[in-house]
């Protein structure tokens, strides 16, 4: 019986809860305090009717969307295969469908809200934009890497999925060498960085906010998946 059929067989339906009432608790604080530090800029310019501060709010919405269905899809795809019974083969074209526009909507809308943002930072845009270059490199470092080496499969959560992916190698090499998470812990920093580069305050609330939640999904849904799929070889 292979890995993922063995879970799918012992495994119990509250398995599939398993850490999201914290998930959620620790959602519902980031997502309240974030909301209190943004500012409301004057006379801010619009798109698409909002502002920045409307940007920003955006951009925390749909994180919280996107984590709160990666949650949902992970456990009943682990648990109990749901995508692969609806979609058979085509189930991961399905989830990649989902999963990547969501995705790329975290650093348009923290861009979107940089760039309307009227609400500065320090003031010293040099050391500002600087720093926001250094720490966009480093996300970009980080994607090539994602897409060369840690292949975009796996990072949809393909070992979710396939057994052929989830008996593959953990990657030690680039980023991953420096960081064991470098998807979390480095190419975050990208969001950081496109606030930075616009000296936007709001801009880098919904960039911390992104960054910390992020963290939520790794402690509360993919550490315990990672047990799971995983056991000692996740450490």
């Amino acid at each position: 019986m292979s890995r993922l059929a063995d879970i799918r067989a012992t495994s119990r339906w509250s398995d599939i809860a398993e850490g999201q009432p914290q998930h959620a608790g620790i959602a519902v604080f980031l997502t309240l305090g974030a909301l209190h530090l943004l500012g409301d800029p004057a006379e801010a310019p619009r798109f698409l009717g909002l502002d920045a501060h409307g940007w920003a709010r955006l951009s925390m919405i749909l994180a919280l969307a996107h984590q709160g269905i990666v949650a949902l899809v992970f456990r009943l795809q682990l648990h109990r295969a749901v995508l692969t019974r609806v979609f058979g083969r085509h189930d991961m074209t399905v989830w990649a469908a989902l999963f990547l526009p969501l995705l790329l909507a975290r650093p348009a809308t923290v861009f979107v809200a940089g760039w309307l943002d009227t609400t500065p930072l320090t003031g010293f845009r040099w050391a500002e934009v600087a720093a926001g270059a250094a720490l966009i490199g480093v996300a970009a470092w980080v994607v090539r890497a994602v897409l060369m080496d840690f292949t975009l499969p796996r990072a949809l959560g393909g070992d979710h999925f396939r057994d052929e992916i989830a008996a593959m190698p953990l990657v030690r090499d680039g980023p991953f060498g420096v960081v064991p998470n470098a998807m979390y812990g480095l190419a975050f920093l990208g969001l950081w960085g496109i606030a930075l580069m616009f000296g936007s305050w709001n801009a880098l609330v919904a960039a911390a906010f992104q960054h910390a939640y992020i963290w939520v999904h790794m402690h509360c849904t993919e550490a315990p998946d990672m047990r799971w799929i995983y056991g000692g070889r996740a450490a």
